[in-house]
């Protein structure tokens, strides 16, 4: 990989669907890839969080994955993909024909560890490859950053007394792999989502026993897709929370679970029953509220994300809230930075719509 550039008007951090996005319009509006603006990527390959994914989740079993602006010139459209490909390789795959085709320039692997003050201009610090040093740095002076990284890497576990105590495996949904690891083992799936929901359809079968456990009851919508009104709840939750500053709440809590024909028949078969959350863990099992006991061998956390920042500590964005108020897509603490698919700009609601909008306040304010 070339050296990163010394100076540049723009750091896009992240290669996601957020980050190509912005990346897209940015050139739209006459800005050159690898001069005037940079796109840094962490991956190891296109794809962004998606790359890391398990490879039974397949495009017919994943939230509906939206096209990136004008990836139809391409003549690519996730709608029509092959819907039995593990979704990580169809992601990867689209993703990586678009960056070449719209030359985006993504430097990548590229970790951003951290951005901070100097003078007037932003300098972001990133490790990059060295087969001579592991930790070998590069900064880039830049006048104002796009913020893209995402969630992958800033997963939630809530505290559970006893959770350390336990014996067993603990993992989050980032560290799943397969559902033959767990093959006749007990397995705790904790989480009120689609990847507790995947996880535990996955594991039926293949795992020796099977327990659910959400802290708060599972709203199943009839529609098969996430409906319009779900939609303009969850963009309107976030929207209010990123203004506000604070933590921001979960996509499904506003959306509800789509009740496609899998998730129908796995309710029918008994397999997605869930138990309001245990109340502590202990050593070879979980304890529950009525006071029964589950063995466990494993206890899976698909308890979500969080808004992965920590690159952006120096620059104090966040408030006594817990959160960071970003209105319109630019942090209110510092207006050099924009959140690009953070709040209502999450996932596939928003993320695309707002690439433009980032773009056309990046470009305002060179």
């Amino acid at each position: 990989m070339p050296h990163l550039p010394i100076h540049t008007q723009v750091v896009i951090v992240g290669a996601g669907q957020a980050g190509l996005s912005v990346a897209y319009f940015l050139k739209r509006f006459e800005l050159e890839p690898g001069v005037d603006f940079v796109v840094l990527d962490r991956g190891p390959r296109p794809g962004g969080a998606w790359q890391h994914r398990w490879s039974a989740l397949t495009l017919g079993s994943a939230h509906r994955v939206a096209d990136l602006p004008g990836m139809d010139q391409l003549g690519l459209s996730f709608a029509t993909a092959d819907h039995h490909r593990p979704a990580k390789e169809v992601v990867d795959e689209y993703y990586g024909r678009y960056e070449d085709h719209f030359g985006l320039q993504v430097f990548r692997p590229v970790e951003v560890m951290s951005v901070f003050n100097r003078g007037a201009d932003l300098v972001v610090n990133a490790r990059v490859p060295d087969e001579h040093d592991p930790d070998y740095r590069e900064e880039i002076v830049t006048r104002l950053l796009v913020n893209a990284s995402g969630t992958w890497r800033a997963p939630f576990v809530p505290y559970v007394p006893g959770i350390r105590d336990f014996a067993g495996e603990q993992l989050h949904t980032s560290g799943y792999r397969s559902a033959d690891d767990y093959r006749d083992k007990s397995v705790v799936v904790v989480g009120g989502g689609t990847s507790a929901i995947g996880f535990l359809l996955e594991l039926e079968g293949v795992a020796g026993a099977l327990a659910w456990a959400t802290r708060r009851p599972v709203d199943f919508s009839d529609d098969e897709k996430l409906t319009t009104e779900g939609g303009v709840r969850a963009v309107a939750a976030q929207d209010e929370a990123a203004r506000a500053g604070l933590p921001l709440p979960s996509i499904v809590h506003a959306t509800a679970v789509a009740k496609t024909r899998r998730i129908a028949g796995g309710i029918e078969r008994g397999v997605l029953v869930a138990r309001p959350m245990f109340t502590r863990i202990e050593r070879d099992g979980v304890r529950w509220p009525d006071g029964s006991f589950t063995r466990a061998d494993v206890i899976i956390w698909a308890t979500g994300f969080r808004p992965e920042l920590r690159h952006l500590a120096p620059l104090r964005l966040h408030n006594p809230g817990g959160g960071v108020t970003v209105q319109n897509g630019a942090a209110a603490a510092d207006p050099r930075i924009f959140l690009a698919g953070y709040g209502p700009q999450a996932s596939t609601i928003g993320a695309n719509r707002a690439g433009r909008a980032v773009a056309r306040q990046v470009i305002a304010a060179l």
